[in-house]
Protein backbone atom coordinates (compact mmCIF):
# COMPACT_ATOMS: atom_id res chain seq x y z
CA UNK A 1 0.00 0.00 0.00
CA UNK A 2 1.29 3.48 -0.86
CA UNK A 3 2.02 6.03 1.87
CA UNK A 4 -0.91 8.11 0.62
CA UNK A 5 -3.38 5.22 0.86
CA UNK A 6 -1.89 4.12 4.16
CA UNK A 7 -2.59 7.50 5.77
CA UNK A 8 -5.98 7.86 4.06
CA UNK A 9 -7.19 4.51 5.42
CA UNK A 10 -5.39 4.41 8.77
CA UNK A 11 -7.51 3.78 11.90
CA UNK A 12 -7.16 6.24 14.80
CA UNK A 13 -4.47 4.33 16.68
CA UNK A 14 -2.39 4.01 13.52
CA UNK A 15 -2.64 7.74 12.83
CA UNK A 16 -1.37 8.42 16.34
CA UNK A 17 1.52 6.02 15.81
CA UNK A 18 2.46 7.46 12.43
CA UNK A 19 2.56 11.04 13.67
CA UNK A 20 4.53 10.12 16.79
CA UNK A 21 7.08 8.22 14.71
CA UNK A 22 7.50 10.98 12.13
CA UNK A 23 7.90 13.73 14.75
CA UNK A 24 10.12 11.80 17.16
CA UNK A 25 13.04 14.01 18.17
CA UNK A 26 11.84 16.93 16.03
CA UNK A 27 11.81 20.45 17.45
CA UNK A 28 8.36 21.48 16.23
CA UNK A 29 8.91 24.97 17.61
CA UNK A 30 11.43 25.63 14.86
CA UNK A 31 10.22 23.22 12.16
CA UNK A 32 6.77 22.92 10.62
CA UNK A 33 5.43 19.56 11.87
CA UNK A 34 3.19 19.04 8.85
CA UNK A 35 6.13 19.45 6.48
CA UNK A 36 8.21 17.06 8.57
CA UNK A 37 5.39 14.51 8.53
CA UNK A 38 5.01 14.89 4.75
CA UNK A 39 8.71 14.43 4.04
CA UNK A 40 8.84 11.42 6.35
CA UNK A 41 6.23 9.72 4.16
CA UNK A 42 7.55 11.00 0.83
CA UNK A 43 4.46 13.09 0.12
CA UNK A 44 3.88 16.70 -0.84
CA UNK A 45 1.75 18.92 1.40
CA UNK A 46 -1.39 18.62 -0.72
CA UNK A 47 -1.18 14.83 -0.67
CA UNK A 48 -0.68 14.82 3.09
CA UNK A 49 -3.51 17.25 3.79
CA UNK A 50 -5.94 15.37 1.56
CA UNK A 51 -4.92 11.94 2.87
CA UNK A 52 -5.38 13.12 6.45
CA UNK A 53 -8.40 15.27 5.72
CA UNK A 54 -10.37 12.57 3.90
CA UNK A 55 -9.47 9.90 6.43
CA UNK A 56 -12.86 9.17 8.07
CA UNK A 57 -11.21 8.75 11.48
CA UNK A 58 -9.03 11.84 11.69
CA UNK A 59 -11.66 13.81 13.61
CA UNK A 60 -11.48 11.18 16.35
CA UNK A 61 -7.86 12.05 17.19
CA UNK A 62 -7.66 15.78 18.00
CA UNK A 63 -4.21 15.20 19.52
CA UNK A 64 -2.92 14.27 16.06
CA UNK A 65 -4.36 17.45 14.59
CA UNK A 66 -2.73 19.52 17.32
CA UNK A 67 0.64 17.87 16.81
CA UNK A 68 0.48 18.69 13.10
CA UNK A 69 -0.40 22.33 13.72
CA UNK A 70 -4.18 22.33 13.36
CA UNK A 71 -6.18 23.80 16.25
CA UNK A 72 -9.25 21.82 15.21
CA UNK A 73 -10.68 19.57 12.52
CA UNK A 74 -12.43 22.45 10.73
CA UNK A 75 -9.10 24.09 9.92
CA UNK A 76 -7.85 20.88 8.34
CA UNK A 77 -11.12 20.32 6.47
CA UNK A 78 -11.11 23.86 5.07
CA UNK A 79 -7.59 23.49 3.73
CA UNK A 80 -8.34 20.00 2.45
CA UNK A 81 -11.38 21.28 0.55
CA UNK A 82 -9.49 24.15 -1.03
CA UNK A 83 -6.57 22.02 -2.14
CA UNK A 84 -8.80 19.23 -3.46
CA UNK A 85 -10.93 21.62 -5.51
CA UNK A 86 -8.02 23.61 -6.92
CA UNK A 87 -5.70 20.75 -7.87
CA UNK A 88 -5.72 19.59 -11.50
CA UNK A 89 -3.57 16.46 -11.19
CA UNK A 90 -0.59 18.63 -10.27
CA UNK A 91 -0.03 17.74 -6.62
CA UNK A 92 -2.55 14.90 -6.44
CA UNK A 93 -2.09 12.04 -8.88
CA UNK A 94 -5.11 10.50 -10.56
CA UNK A 95 -4.39 7.45 -8.40
CA UNK A 96 -4.65 9.62 -5.28
CA UNK A 97 -7.97 11.06 -6.45
CA UNK A 98 -9.46 7.66 -7.27
CA UNK A 99 -8.38 6.32 -3.88
CA UNK A 100 -10.05 9.29 -2.16
CA UNK A 101 -13.32 8.52 -3.93
CA UNK A 102 -13.06 4.87 -2.95
CA UNK A 103 -12.64 5.71 0.73
CA UNK A 104 -15.23 8.49 0.80
CA UNK A 105 -17.85 6.28 -0.85
CA UNK A 106 -17.74 3.98 2.18
CA UNK A 107 -17.91 6.81 4.74
CA UNK A 108 -21.39 8.39 4.95
CA UNK A 109 -20.15 11.40 6.90
CA UNK A 110 -17.64 12.17 4.14
CA UNK A 111 -19.88 11.30 1.21
CA UNK A 112 -22.17 14.31 1.52
CA UNK A 113 -19.20 16.65 1.69
CA UNK A 114 -17.66 15.09 -1.41
CA UNK A 115 -20.90 15.37 -3.36
CA UNK A 116 -20.59 19.11 -2.85
CA UNK A 117 -16.84 19.38 -3.42
CA UNK A 118 -16.72 17.37 -6.63
CA UNK A 119 -18.95 19.84 -8.47
CA UNK A 120 -16.53 22.72 -7.92
CA UNK A 121 -13.56 20.46 -8.60
CA UNK A 122 -14.88 19.25 -11.96
CA UNK A 123 -15.71 22.81 -12.99
CA UNK A 124 -12.14 23.82 -12.19
CA UNK A 125 -10.71 20.93 -14.21
CA UNK A 126 -12.98 21.79 -17.15
CA UNK A 127 -11.70 25.35 -17.09
CA UNK A 128 -8.13 24.03 -17.31
CA UNK A 129 -9.04 21.75 -20.21
CA UNK A 130 -10.60 24.66 -22.09
CA UNK A 131 -7.42 26.67 -21.59
CA UNK A 132 -4.88 23.99 -22.47
CA UNK A 133 -6.65 21.12 -24.32
CA UNK A 134 -4.16 18.78 -22.65
CA UNK A 135 -4.82 15.17 -23.64
CA UNK A 136 -3.35 13.83 -20.38
CA UNK A 137 -5.67 16.01 -18.31
CA UNK A 138 -8.63 14.94 -20.45
CA UNK A 139 -7.81 11.27 -19.92
CA UNK A 140 -7.50 11.72 -16.15
CA UNK A 141 -10.69 13.78 -16.06
CA UNK A 142 -12.53 10.97 -17.83
CA UNK A 143 -11.22 8.42 -15.33
CA UNK A 144 -12.27 10.65 -12.46
CA UNK A 145 -15.81 11.16 -13.75
CA UNK A 146 -16.18 7.43 -14.31
CA UNK A 147 -15.09 6.78 -10.73
CA UNK A 148 -17.61 9.27 -9.37
CA UNK A 149 -20.42 7.26 -10.95
CA UNK A 150 -18.91 3.81 -10.41
CA UNK A 151 -18.26 4.42 -6.70
CA UNK A 152 -21.84 5.57 -6.17
CA UNK A 153 -20.83 9.12 -5.28
CA UNK A 154 -22.87 10.73 -8.06
CA UNK A 155 -26.44 11.53 -7.09
CA UNK A 156 -29.47 11.65 -9.36
CA UNK A 157 -29.38 15.44 -9.02
CA UNK A 158 -25.75 15.50 -10.14
CA UNK A 159 -26.50 13.34 -13.19
CA UNK A 160 -29.55 15.46 -14.02
CA UNK A 161 -27.49 18.64 -13.90
CA UNK A 162 -24.89 17.11 -16.23
CA UNK A 163 -27.55 15.98 -18.70
CA UNK A 164 -29.33 19.33 -18.65
CA UNK A 165 -26.23 21.29 -19.62
CA UNK A 166 -26.58 23.05 -22.95
CA UNK A 167 -22.79 23.37 -23.19
CA UNK A 168 -22.46 19.61 -23.51
CA UNK A 169 -18.99 19.46 -25.06
CA UNK A 170 -17.32 17.97 -21.99
CA UNK A 171 -20.12 15.46 -21.54
CA UNK A 172 -19.77 14.30 -25.13
CA UNK A 173 -15.97 14.31 -24.91
CA UNK A 174 -15.93 11.60 -22.26
CA UNK A 175 -19.15 9.83 -23.31
CA UNK A 176 -20.72 10.74 -19.98
CA UNK A 177 -24.18 9.85 -21.22
CA UNK A 178 -23.01 6.27 -21.60
CA UNK A 179 -21.50 6.39 -18.11
CA UNK A 180 -24.79 7.66 -16.66
CA UNK A 181 -26.69 4.91 -18.46
CA UNK A 182 -24.31 2.30 -17.05
CA UNK A 183 -24.79 3.75 -13.55
CA UNK A 184 -28.58 3.28 -13.86
CA UNK A 185 -29.21 6.51 -11.99
CA UNK A 186 -31.65 7.67 -14.68
CA UNK A 187 -33.71 5.42 -17.00
CA UNK A 188 -32.27 5.20 -20.49
CA UNK A 189 -35.61 6.12 -22.08
CA UNK A 190 -35.66 9.36 -20.10
CA UNK A 191 -32.16 10.17 -21.31
CA UNK A 192 -32.89 9.29 -24.93
CA UNK A 193 -35.87 11.65 -25.13
CA UNK A 194 -34.03 14.69 -23.79
CA UNK A 195 -33.45 17.54 -26.20
CA UNK A 196 -30.26 18.51 -24.34
CA UNK A 197 -28.64 15.17 -25.22
CA UNK A 198 -26.83 15.54 -28.53
CA UNK A 199 -27.71 13.41 -31.57
CA UNK A 200 -24.19 11.96 -31.53
CA UNK A 201 -24.60 10.95 -27.89
CA UNK A 202 -27.84 9.19 -28.79
CA UNK A 203 -26.16 7.52 -31.76
CA UNK A 204 -23.60 6.00 -29.40
CA UNK A 205 -26.37 4.53 -27.26
CA UNK A 206 -28.00 3.03 -30.34
CA UNK A 207 -24.68 1.61 -31.54
CA UNK A 208 -24.20 0.00 -28.13
CA UNK A 209 -27.49 -1.82 -28.66
CA UNK A 210 -29.14 -0.09 -25.71
CA UNK A 211 -32.00 1.60 -27.56
CA UNK A 212 -34.78 -0.63 -28.92
CA UNK A 213 -36.41 0.10 -32.26
CA UNK A 214 -39.66 1.11 -30.55
CA UNK A 215 -37.94 3.98 -28.73
CA UNK A 216 -36.38 5.27 -31.93
CA UNK A 217 -39.75 5.20 -33.71
CA UNK A 218 -41.39 6.95 -30.78
CA UNK A 219 -38.76 9.67 -30.82
CA UNK A 220 -39.24 10.11 -34.57
CA UNK A 221 -42.93 10.78 -33.93
CA UNK A 222 -41.94 13.99 -32.15
CA UNK A 223 -42.26 16.81 -34.68
CA UNK A 224 -40.13 19.05 -32.49
CA UNK A 225 -36.81 17.23 -32.85
CA UNK A 226 -34.01 18.84 -34.82
CA UNK A 227 -33.30 17.96 -38.43
CA UNK A 228 -29.90 16.66 -37.38
CA UNK A 229 -31.37 14.28 -34.83
CA UNK A 230 -34.09 13.13 -37.22
CA UNK A 231 -31.54 12.30 -39.90
CA UNK A 232 -29.43 10.37 -37.37
CA UNK A 233 -32.43 8.42 -36.10
CA UNK A 234 -33.64 7.52 -39.57
CA UNK A 235 -30.17 6.36 -40.52
CA UNK A 236 -29.75 4.39 -37.30
CA UNK A 237 -33.16 2.79 -37.67
CA UNK A 238 -31.88 0.84 -40.65
CA UNK A 239 -29.25 -0.78 -38.44
CA UNK A 240 -31.59 -1.80 -35.62
CA UNK A 241 -33.30 -5.18 -35.70
CA UNK A 242 -37.08 -5.32 -35.81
Amino acid sequence: MSAFSDILKAPPEELIRKVALALRGVDTASRDPLSVFSRHHGLNLTQTICALGFNPHVGEVPEVLGQLGYPDYKKLADERNRRFIDDVYDKLTIGNVLKIYEVVAAAPEMLEVMQYLMISRLEHIEERIEQTVNSLVIDRYKREVRAIYKQGIATIEFAESRLDRTDSGFRALINEVGIIVDSRLIPIGDIFFRDTVLPEEKRRLIQRGQIPRELILSRLDDDGISAQERAMLEQSLQLVDD
